[in-house]
Formats: structure tokens, C-alpha cells, sequence
């Protein structure tokens, strides 16, 4: 199945859910989260500022902030289809841009290096094993992971983790899927 295809299925896939099961599963997937090691050691967390239809990173965001950690959300340059992530300490940093996606504003937050980050949540709409995933198609998360030296996870349901993902030789798969009742360490983890 082609990328394009996969990607209007794991669209509907997060749409699929009912609000009051999408909670529970937030919940679930913040507590992996929240209790795992990667977690816990971070001190500077990259994390996009989620679509309504995604899963909820508000909850992260904050959970980071109280926990005394960096929160750092990117800015894309469509232009150039590359990403900048900058330190946010509050939510009024934040300026909405193209298809509604709110992002930092570069007035009122500093830029932070990628080596200064330990944990990206990578987002996605769809996920194999291997850690390879469907995203929005703009490649800017396999633009900035190509050279990325912490850690990468991604949140999901298991109705989003598909038997194969189509990867190109560009495509960066994330080190570890956080679901709703189990974490898998892919097979891009073992270096």
C-alpha cells in the first residue's frame, strides 16, 4: 500500500476514536510515559503541540514543566521543509500558523541546539514494529532525526501499529513505541 493511501487510513484511524475512549487511552499512554526511564531521565523533552485530532500533548507539556524539565516544541520552515525547535515555558509563547497548528513564536522563545535535547515524542498517524511510521508527509522529523543523538519515542494505539510501513532510505524509525498496554523497543534501538 502506498504511503499516500496509508496516510488517509491513519487519519481516519485517530478519528475513529470516541472522545471518552480516546481519554482512557491518553491516560494509559501518559503513564507509560510518565513511569519509563527515558522519561525520567530527559531533562530537556522535544514535543509537538498537538491537533485535535491527535493525542493530547498538553498533559505532557505540563507534567514536564512541573517535573522541572526543558519543553521544547518545534517550528517548522515550510520553505525549506526543516524544523527548529524552541524552549517553551508558556502556553502564550505560542502563535498559530498554517492548518491551524500552533507553534512557538520565534519573538518570544529561544531556539534550542539538538544536542541540548534527550527525548523527542516523534508524531504520527501510523506505526510498525520496526519503528518506522506514517507521518503528515512534510519529512521534517526525518529531516532533523537524521543526525539526532538522544532518544526517540512515539504515542500510539494499537489500532495505529499496521504489519508493515513502506521506509525509504531517508525514513528515521523511532527507538520505542508507547501504547496503550505495552512499550516496544524496535528493532532500530539496537545499535
Amino acid at each position: 500500500m502506498k504511503k499516500q493511501l496509508l496516510r488517509e487510513q491513519g487519519k481516519l484511524t485517530l478519528k475513529s476514536f470516541s472522545r471518552k475512549e480516546k481519554k482512557e487511552i491518553e491516560q494509559q499512554l501518559y503513564n507509560q510515559l510518565f513511569q519509563s526511564s527515558f522519561y525520567k531521565e530527559a531533562k530537556t523533552i522535544g514535543v509537538t503541540v498537538s491537533l485535535k485530532s491527535e493525542w493530547n500533548t498538553n498533559p505532557i507539556i505540563e507534567k514536564a514543566w512541573e517535573d522541572n524539565k526543558n519543553v521544547v516544541v518545534p517550528k517548522c520552515a515550510p520553505q525549506t521543509k526543516s524544523m527548529t525547535f524552541y524552549e517553551l515555558t508558556d502556553y502564550s509563547q505560542l502563535e498559530t500558523v498554517y492548518y491551524g497548528l500552533k507553534e512557538p513564536s520565534p519573538s518570544q522563545t529561544s531556539a534550542v541546539e539538538k544536542e541540548a535535547i534527550n527525548l523527542i515524542l516523534v508524531p504520527g498517524l501510523l506505526f510498525d514494529r520496526r519503528g518506522f511510521r506514517i507521518g503528515y508527509g512534510g519529512g521534517f522529523y526525518d529531516r532533523y532525526l537524521k543526525d539526532f543523538q538522544g532518544h526517540t519515542v512515539s504515542l500510539l494505539s494499537h489500532r495505529q501499529l499496521i504489519e508493515e510501513i513502506p521506509y525509504e532510505s531517508f525514513d528515521q524509525p523511532v527507538h520505542q513505541l508507547i501504547l496503550e498496554n505495552e512499550v516496544v523497543r524496535t528493532t532500530s534501538s539496537i545499535e
